[in-house]
């Protein structure tokens, strides 16, 4: 497994140095597109408009789900990429795995995405004169974002192995998902409180809020249900995905792409 990933992760360095402009383009299109969000609004509302913690909310949910729709378009275009160069076949009939090869896979090109969204955050901080708290512990209510996030992935790949081409369904899933991450779901009560509990990845959005917008302590409770909530989607969307490889190998569609 340790040669899987170091494999891997010369594989992710190798792609970004040969292509960088794409991952330049893409931090200039995701601030640009906040940043005139921002002029809008504080056009629209005039001078006296004050946006007090809620801007620095709604920051963290939109560089949280600028990590999650990399974590999710990166795993579905490289298999689709693999796909049509013909060298998926070769993925699946590998020793480790396809789903051990493609977790893999995306657990290395997550430094590269952390990277990313970390210099998106410190751009838009600096256009918009916002600050935020950086506590040690935001860690631990990331890495629940991120295993949702691999799980949403993970179903998105399934589709993919099975319907080929899902762009619009892809395109669709990012506007939600920053809507479901931008939302301050945290406010949620009584039987909002329950669908903010099934929904993927709010309950660890809403943690990192409290924690880097408002400067609250760490709500163990929480974090136990945002654990448990990353854990579920993950585990749902490896079986998915598990079960979408033995359908493609049996309907023998793979070669069809």
């Amino acid at each position: 497994m340790l040669e899987l990933f170091k494999a891997e992760l010369k594989r992710v360095w190798i792609e970004f140095t040969r292509y960088p402009v794409d991952a330049i383009a893409g931090i200039i299109v995701i601030t640009s597109v906040f940043y005139g969000l921002f002029l809008s609004a504080r056009y629209i509302a005039g001078p006296n408009l004050q946006f007090g913690d809620r801007l620095d909310g709604i920051v963290v949910g939109y560089v949280l789900a600028t990590l999650v729709i990399f974590v999710v378009t990166s795993i579905v275009s490289v298999l689709q990429i693999e796909a049509q160069t013909g060298t998926l076949e070769q993925v699946l009939l590998t020793p480790f795995g396809v789903s051990r090869v493609f977790l893999v896979r995306a657990i290395a090109s997550l430094m590269l995405n952390l990277t990313l969204v970390i210099g998106i955050l410190l751009i838009i901080l600096l256009l918009t004169g916002r600050q935020l708290y950086f506590p040690p512990s935001l860690i631990l209510p990331l890495i629940t974002v991120i295993l949702g996030a691999y799980g949403l992935a993970f179903m998105m790949a399934a589709l993919a192995l099975l319907f080929k081409r899902i762009q619009q369904l892809l395109g669709l899933t990012q506007f939600a998902l920053l809507f479901l991450l931008t939302v301050p779901t945290e406010t949620w009560s009584g039987a909002l409180w329950v669908v903010r509990l099934l929904l993927p990845m709010t309950m660890g959005a809403g943690i990192l809020r409290d924690l880097m917008a408002r400067n609250l302590s760490l709500n163990g409770f929480d974090l136990s249900l945002a654990l448990l909530n990353g854990l579920a989607y993950l585990a749902l969307g490896l079986f998915l995905f598990r079960r979408a490889e033995v359908a493609a190998k049996r309907r023998g569609i793979l070669g069809g792409y």
